[in-house]
């Protein structure tokens, strides 16, 4: 049987991409059921209007709002390429500001969706979902958080694992397994060290 996994996201964020990308490469052969969800780094850290970050953040909660629009109209189990369409043109391209539109079309879906990015009323799903993310792990956390369910059924989350790119596929196997591991300990609190490199994308999915 499948894994169930639930991965949140906010599309400008890098980190989160490339961590997107290792998990994507490695669902096949570990049977992981992704489910895409969303967490806004506008709300999250409270950006304010004079913050160079502001106006991005604002563009990518309307993303996330579409992904809801698309969920609630019952294709959630085509977000994880939408979410793709988006880091290919925000990441690979350096595009930004682009109508969600193209993206909707870009993946087959109903371009109808792109009006939930100006519409407040998808704020609700999208903070109900982000908040199940942060109750699993805290607010002193950022993007990627990962979910999966124990072997006693207790769904359990943390933070990261933030890669600079998908590693190599022997050793990206090894670390889903080192992630569960971890993640399943309730020992088990931080493992860090600082960053020392950008993201590398690598080629477009």
């Amino acid at each position: 049987m499948a894994t169930p996994v639930r991965f949140w996201v906010d599309p400008i964020c890098p980190w989160c991409w490339t961590t997107s990308q290792w998990i994507r490469r490695i669902a096949a052969e570990k049977d992981l059921d992704i489910t895409w969800e969303p967490i806004s780094l506008l709300v999250k850290n409270q950006t304010a209007p004079d913050s160079p970050f502001y106006g991005a953040v604002v563009w990518t909660r309307g993303l996330l709002r579409v992904m809801e629009s698309v969920r609630a109209a019952g294709h959630g189990d085509r977000l994880g390429a939408l979410y793709t369409e988006y880091g290919r043109r925000i990441h690979h391209r350096n595009e930004r500001l682009w109508d969600a539109s193209e993206a909707l079309a870009a993946v087959g879906l109903d371009e109808s969706h792109a009006a939930a990015a100006d519409d407040e009323a998808w704020d609700a799903p999208l903070l109900e979902r982000m908040h199940q993310g942060l109750a699993l792990v805290g607010d002193d956390v950022g993007t990627p958080i990962i979910s999966l369910v124990r072997r006693d059924g207790r769904e359990v989350a943390a933070f990261g694992p933030v890669v600079t790119k998908a590693p190599a596929h022997a050793e990206s196997l090894a670390l889903w397994d080192a992630f569960v591991t971890l993640t399943e300990l309730d020992e088990f609190w931080e493992l860090k060290r600082i960053r020392t490199v950008r993201p590398e994308f690598g080629d477009a999915p």
